[in-house]
């Protein structure tokens, strides 16, 4: 099996073993498990879907948006039922890593959150973000009705022209959202040292700061 340079080479680059060995409590069991579709909304929610290359860096990204009530990590875009961790990082499906963004939409509105998912990723890589390569961590949108898919067109449109370079990135119908593993959900709070240290050492704000400057 070829495997592409992804975030478990990155880690193991940077001795962080965490993500590459699932090595949380429980982790290994989870991983074997199969993960759940996402639950129902609650009335006066709504949600977003995207995907950004390590969806640990983009989770936390979003929950610093005001009206953001809860950012999910998990697994969207391909056929494959309750893919685990392992089967999506070692390219046996067709998913992508993502983010399901449940917000008030009377605080904050889809227009704003595309606005900030574009400023948080380069949408000009087509094989992976950042140091992370391979057909699980491309960007995309995922829209859910045409209205969605109108403003998801409308802003991506918006932010070439403001990039001045070609997007890349995909808008595609939403699927079914795998709710990852609870060791990935909120990594970032529960490992701080190795998710900044993975972060740093990929590239990921460097990266979006010469894209985008302090646009984000």
């Amino acid at each position: 099996m070829e495997f592409a340079v992804s975030r478990f080479a990155a880690l193991m680059l940077l001795s962080l073993t965490a993500c590459a060995t699932a090595d949380h409590a429980g982790a290994k069991e989870a991983d074997t498990e199969g993960t759940q579709a996402a639950p129902a909304l609650q009335d006066g929610q709504a949600e977003a879907i995207f995907a950004g290359g390590c969806f640990w860096c983009i989770e936390k990204d979003f929950e610093k948006v005001e009206g953001v009530l809860e950012v999910v990590s998990g697994y969207t875009g391909g056929k494959e039922k309750n893919p685990t961790y392992q089967q999506v990082g070692y390219h046996m499906t067709s998913h992508y890593e993502a983010v399901r963004v449940v917000y008030d939409p009377t605080v904050v509105s889809y227009d704003e959150l595309l606005h900030y998912f574009w400023r948080h990723v380069d949408p000009t890589q087509a094989d992976g973000q950042f140091c992370d390569k391979g057909k699980q961590y491309r960007t995309g949108v995922f829209t859910s009705d045409p209205e969605e898919l109108a403003k998801a067109a409308a802003s991506r449109e918006e932010a070439q022209k403001e990039l001045g370079q070609s997007i890349v990135t995909e808008i595609l119908p939403a699927a079914t959202f795998w709710v990852a593993e609870e060791y990935h959900q909120d990594f970032y709070k529960k490992n701080p040292v190795r998710y900044q240290s993975y972060r740093t050492g990929c590239g990921r704000d460097a990266r979006v700061e010469e894209l985008w400057g302090k646009k984000g």
